[in-house]
C-alpha cells in the first residue's frame, strides 16, 4: 500500500491540468484558443436610454449579439452609476465572459472593477471614460471626446471669425463625455469667443428645453452662439429658441452626435455643423471580447473614426443615416 501511495503521488496527471490553466492570459476561457461567438455571455449594463445616440448604442449590442450567436446580459441602469455597479455584480456571480461598461460618470469604479479582475472577467470601458488605472480594465474603445471638443470649437473659430458670445450646454455632470468635449472646446477656442455660461441639460431633451429657455431670458440679446454636447439637447433647445421668435441662422449653433435629429436641425437651418459621435460599437466590442477570450493581444484604446458633417451634406447623407 506505501509503494502503491508513493506511485500515485509521482504521477504528474493530477496537477497539469492546473497548471495549463494557469498559464493562460488573464481574461481567457477554457476554451480558448478555440472560443467562438457562440461560447460568448457578455454583460452590457447599459447606463440609460437619454437619448437617440444611447438608443441606437443598445439597438447595436442587441442586433449583433443576435446576428453573432453571442448571449447578450443587458440592463438599463437609468443614469445611475449604483444600478450600473449593482447591475455589474450580478453579471460577476453569474461568471460571465466578459463586462462591457458605459460609465456613466468617470469615477467610482475602483472597487468593483477590482471585483472582476479578481473573478478573471475582463471589462471593456466602452464610449466614455473613467479614471481608475487602467491596469483595472482590459481596454477602452470609443470616441475621442477631447478631440470632438476640439472639432467643435474649430467650427465656432470658422463661423465666429470677430468673436462673440456663446453658451454651452454641457452633458451629465462628471461624465467622460462631459469633461473631454468642455476640455478640447476651451482648449482651442478663440480668445475673442466667450463663453457666458455653462450648464448641464444631462444629454436629453427634456432638460435642454428649460436650460436654453432660462438662458435666453438671462442673456437676451446678447447671445452670438451655442454649443451643444448633444444633439438631443440642440433638439430640445431649439423648441425654445422657436418660442422666443428666433429664426434658423441668427444664432452659430454646433452640436456633437451626428444622429439623424441633428441632420435634420442642420437641413431645417439650426445647426451649422455637427461634430460626429458614433455610437455602432457592438461589433467591435464583441470582436474585442472574443480575443480576450482566447488569450489573443488587444490594444489598450480603441478609437473610431469619425468626421464633422455640415448643411450641405445633410439631405443626401440623412436617408443613409443608421442613427
Amino acid at each position: 500500500m506505501l509503494l502503491l501511495a508513493a506511485c500515485k503521488s509521482a504521477t504528474p496527471e493530477p496537477t497539469s491540468a492546473p497548471a495549463a490553466a494557469s498559464n493562460l492570459p488573464f481574461g481567457a476561457a477554457s476554451c480558448a484558443p478555440n472560443c467562438t461567438y457562440e461560447d460568448m455571455v457578455l454583460c452590457y449594463p447599459q447606463l440609460g436610454a437619454e437619448s437617440d445616440w444611447r438608443t441606437a448604442n443598445s439597438a447595436s449590442f442587441k442586433e449583433t449579439a443576435d446576428q453573432l450567436g453571442v448571449k447578450l446580459i443587458f440592463s438599463d441602469a437609468q443614469q445611475k452609476q449604483e444600478n450600473q455597479i449593482s447591475a455589474m455584480r450580478s453579471c460577476i456571480q453569474q461568471e460571465v465572459n466578459v463586462i462591457a461598461l458605459p460609465p456613466v460618470v468617470e469615477t467610482g469604479w475602483d472597487a468593483v472593477l477590482q471585483e472582476a479582475q479578481d473573478a478573471n472577467i475582463p471589462v471593456i470601458v466602452v464610449d466614455r471614460s473613467v479614471t481608475a488605472d487602467p491596469s483595472m480594465y482590459a481596454t477602452h474603445i470609443g470616441s475621442d471626446m477631447v478631440l470632438e471638443g476640439k472639432r467643435a470649437a474649430a467650427e465656432f473659430n470658422r463661423l465666429l471669425p470677430n468673436g462673440g458670445n456663446i453658451l454651452e450646454l454641457s452633458g451629465t455632470t462628471g461624465s467622460g463625455a462631459a469633461v473631454g468635449r468642455a476640455e478640447g472646446f476651451r482648449a482651442d477656442l478663440n480668445s475673442n469667443i466667450t463663453i457666458l455660461d455653462s450648464q448641464t441639460g444631462n444629454f436629453t431633451r427634456a432638460e435642454g428645453k428649460p436650460v436654453m429657455e432660462a438662458f435666453l431670458k438671462k442673456y437676451e440679446g446678447q447671445i452670438d452662439g451655442v454649443f451643444f454636447h448633444n444633439d438631443d439637447m440642440a433638439i430640445g433647445a431649439v423648441e425654445a429658441i422657436k418660442a422666443a421668435g428666433i429664426q434658423p441662422g441668427e444664432l452659430v449653433m454646433v452640436s456633437v452626435d451626428g444622429t439623424r435629429g441633428g441632420f435634420q436641425l442642420m437641413i431645417d437651418g439650426w445647426l451649422q455643423a455637427d461634430v460626429e459621435c458614433n455610437p455602432l460599437l457592438g461589433p467591435q466590442v464583441m470582436e474585442l471580447g472574443l480575443n480576450l477570450m482566447n488569450g489573443q493581444p488587444i490594444v489598450k484604446e480603441a478609437l473610431t473614426d469619425e468626421q464633422t458633417y455640415y448643411p450641405d451634406q445633410a439631405e443626401e447623407l440623412l436617408p443613409s443615416r443608421k442613427y
